[in-house]
């Protein structure tokens, strides 16, 4: 063999020793990590996944390792919860030491690590802070949010209608309706569906978000204060694209699954009919009369699955989690497929059923293992608008429309295209036929 060819295969073996010694001293006396496969040098374990369904690849080797395992990601070390109970434990019932957000590059580079979604520690307590605080005082979970929504959802509608009936993508108008609405709370501002500006900043919000899912990953005179320009255009930054991608992508979804049942747009028409009619808008106070709606709503978030593993959160402190201690710092994966898929709480998790969420009685049913905006202190900010938004949204279309799909219900699709950070509908078609 040449002699260059040897010098270069022993450099290798040799770079990778060290990085096995140095991985293996990172948790020499850190106490017991949970079990995981053995990882290759330099690579880890990344050959046991499969990155384009990563959740699907860790919810196969928990079935061998159980519902807290480690694994070894390059030189990052990861243990993944699997379940229910695995989950609870860790961000309910430990969430102060559950609460730190991981150190993730492909967020360093989109936004230099800034804004409350990535922050840790007093910044990002004082950033949550705020932010809640400013939510609630442009009208979180109150009547004038809800109105805000209704106003859109008038706007909605009159776009819809100019499809007059013909074959549509249905993607442009979905994602214009929750980003106006962030509009609405941040620039008290609706925009033109067709806006230069507005156009502008969707097509912001689209980059940013084929970034994230490649497929890896206010007061200078006051030092102390984590309220800077900086933070503050970045926790904005969060607001518009949690606020506009993951409501309008379920939106987008929830259409195609309902194009999928004829059936169950049918029993919604009905319940809209018997609540609300059509002389007035779709309010919050319906909800809770309309069970069947409601629990259609829900089922499409835990049957589209969203966000399977969770933005990633780290242990702030060497923590004890049942026989195990996991040093600080440690990379923390949260499957939550794995709870909005659990057979015993959601029997047929794979099968798109409202009754998951009705009683013998037909009442709405609520269920702790519903988690798709997270758990814990790390939850989303934008639960309560996000879930307004979706009851809206959803009534007030089919309160206006009958929707017809191109092809046969039994033949559409309705598995994700890409499954990374987040899923992904396919793309589709459809006809609005207004009442």
């Amino acid at each position: 063999m040449d002699p260059s060819v040897v010098s270069v295969l022993g450099l290798l073996l040799c770079i990778s020793c060290l990085l096995l010694i140095l991985v293996w001293k990172k948790g020499l006396g850190k106490g017991k990590l949970p079990p995981g496969p053995i990882p290759l040098p330099i690579i880890g374990n990344l050959l046991q996944l499969n990155l384009k369904n990563i959740s699907e690849s860790l919810c196969v080797l928990a079935k061998e390792y159980g519902p807290v395992f480690s694994l070894q990601l390059g030189l990052e070390r990861v243990v993944v919860l699997h379940g229910y109970k695995a989950i609870k434990e860790a961000l309910i019932d430990q969430g102060d030491n559950f609460s730190n957000r991981a150190s993730m590059p492909i967020f360093e580079f989109v936004n230099n690590g800034l804004g409350v979604g990535v922050s840790n520690g007093e910044r990002w307590k004082q950033l949550r802070r705020l932010s809640l605080m400013t939510l609630r005082n442009l009208g979180m979970g109150k009547r004038s949010i809800e109105e805000r929504i209704q106003e859109e959802a008038k706007f909605l509608v009159e776009e819809l209608k100019k499809t007059k009936g013909l074959p549509c993508d249905p993607t442009f108008i979905l994602r214009s309706a929750p980003c106006n609405v962030i509009c609405s709370v941040v620039f008290q501002k609706h925009f033109e569906y067709k806006d230069q500006k507005f156009l502008h900043l969707m097509k912001l919000i689209d980059s940013e978000s084929r970034i994230v899912n490649s497929p890896w990953i206010q007061e200078k005179q006051h030092p102390q204060s984590e309220f800077t320009i900086d933070e503050l255009i970045w926790t904005v930054n969060v607001l518009f694209h949690a606020g506009t991608e993951s409501t309008s992508t379920t939106l987008r979804f929830g259409l195609l699954i309902l194009l999928k049942h004829p059936e169950i747009i049918e029993k919604i028409h009905e319940e809209i009919e018997r609540v609300i009619g059509r002389s007035r808008s779709p309010c919050m106070e319906d909800r809770n009369k309309m069970p069947y709606t409601n629990a259609v709503v829900h089922e499409i978030q835990r049957y589209i699955d969203l966000v399977p593993t969770d933005v990633p959160h780290a242990v702030s402190q060497d923590t004890q989690f049942r026989q195990y201690l996991i040093p600080k710092g440690t990379t923390i994966m949260p499957l939550l497929t794995s709870v909005l898929n659990d057979d015993e709480e959601f029997p047929n998790p794979h099968q798109f059923d409202p009754g998951h969420f009705l009683d013998e009685s037909g009442n709405f049913k609520k269920s702790d293992y519903f988690m798709p905006f997270s758990t814990g202190k790390r939850m989303c900010l934008g639960e309560g608008l996000a879930r307004m938004e979706l009851f809206l949204f959803f009534t007030t279309i089919l309160q206006n429309f009958t929707l017809k799909p191109l092809i046969d219900p039994k033949e559409i699709d309705t598995n994700p295209v890409a499954n990374r950070l987040n899923k992904i509908p396919p793309p589709y078609k459809l006809c609005f036929l207004p009442f």
